[in-house]
């Protein structure tokens, strides 16, 4: 498996070279996509999946300043699971950045282990009893260049039946939906230097239930994300450099840890 991510990584990246060279001269354009792969899947302090990822994000700016977006964010593991499934996502989003203010509405779609007991598997089902897609809004802000503190705050605003964020009468009916909340506060402990080092925690909790997609099922309240995160660009020709990251993370709420190594091919 490990073979694996290491001959992507390496075809992915020589070819970028070769594009990359070709499109120095080229005008700018609103649309844009990228590429990352990773040795796993972490998402909130969760493990979404062990196995070797690779990622695309396709983009297209609303306006020439490419404050606003629209895109499509997807990814597949390379193998699959110990319980067979496979780990496959398609997501949706429109967000706003200007660099130190983010807000962005997503719509997230994981196939991957849908239980068509309580969800449906149908990726155009957005019903409130059974749709599996989540409707999550992400915002997050940081501070001045002299306290340069990152303040995230992401809440489950609808959907999500298959990772237990609706609520069902007991005649099966909706409900609720618990509004599963994430927080999480990041500063860089290092920066500008060849090999810089952010630390991070996150807490987690539901607006209107006890429990929340991020815990273990008992506290109402959870440090659900702990960790560092150490980044630096590899220069592999003149043109061409490629980012890397190696993030150590631990759930205190789940009693797991893991490390994640990324790259960002183009």
């Amino acid at each position: 498996m490990k073979k694996l991510f290491y001959i992507c990584l390496i075809l992915l990246g020589t070819g970028n070279l070769f594009a990359q060279e070709n499109t120095e001269n080229q005008e700018d354009s609103r649309l844009d996509f990228t590429a990352n792969i990773q040795n796993n899947h972490l998402w909130r302090g969760l493990i979404i999946t062990d196995k070797p990822v690779v990622m695309g994000n396709l983009s297209y700016a609303l306006d020439k300043d490419k404050k606003w977006k629209v895109g499509i964010w997807g990814a597949s593991s390379m193998t699959d699971d110990k319980d067979g499934t496979h780990y496959k996502e398609i997501n949706y989003y429109v967000q706003y950045s200007n660099g130190r203010l983010y807000i962005g509405l997503w719509d997230l779609f994981n196939s991957r282990n849908i239980n068509t007991a309580v969800a449906s598997d149908d990726i155009f089902n957005y019903s409130n009893r059974k749709t599996a897609h989540i409707i999550d809004l992400r915002t997050n802000y940081t501070f001045g260049p002299s306290f340069p503190l990152n303040i995230e705050a992401d809440i489950m605003l609808y959907g999500g039946a298959n990772a237990g964020e609706v609520v069902l009468e007991p005649d099966g009916s909706y409900k609720k939906n618990k509004y599963s909340t994430y927080v999480q506060a990041s500063y860089p402990v290092i920066k500008d230097k060849k090999v810089n080092l952010d630390a991070f925690v996150a807490a987690g909790f539901a607006l209107n239930d006890k429990n929340f997609l991020y815990g273990n099922g008992t506290n109402s309240f959870d440090i659900v994300n702990v960790g560092v995160k150490a980044s630096k660009s590899l220069k592999i020709t003149e043109h061409y450099t490629l980012p890397v990251s190696m993030m150590a993370m631990w759930n205190p709420a789940n009693k797991f840890a893991r490390i994640q190594l990324a790259a960002t091919v183009f």
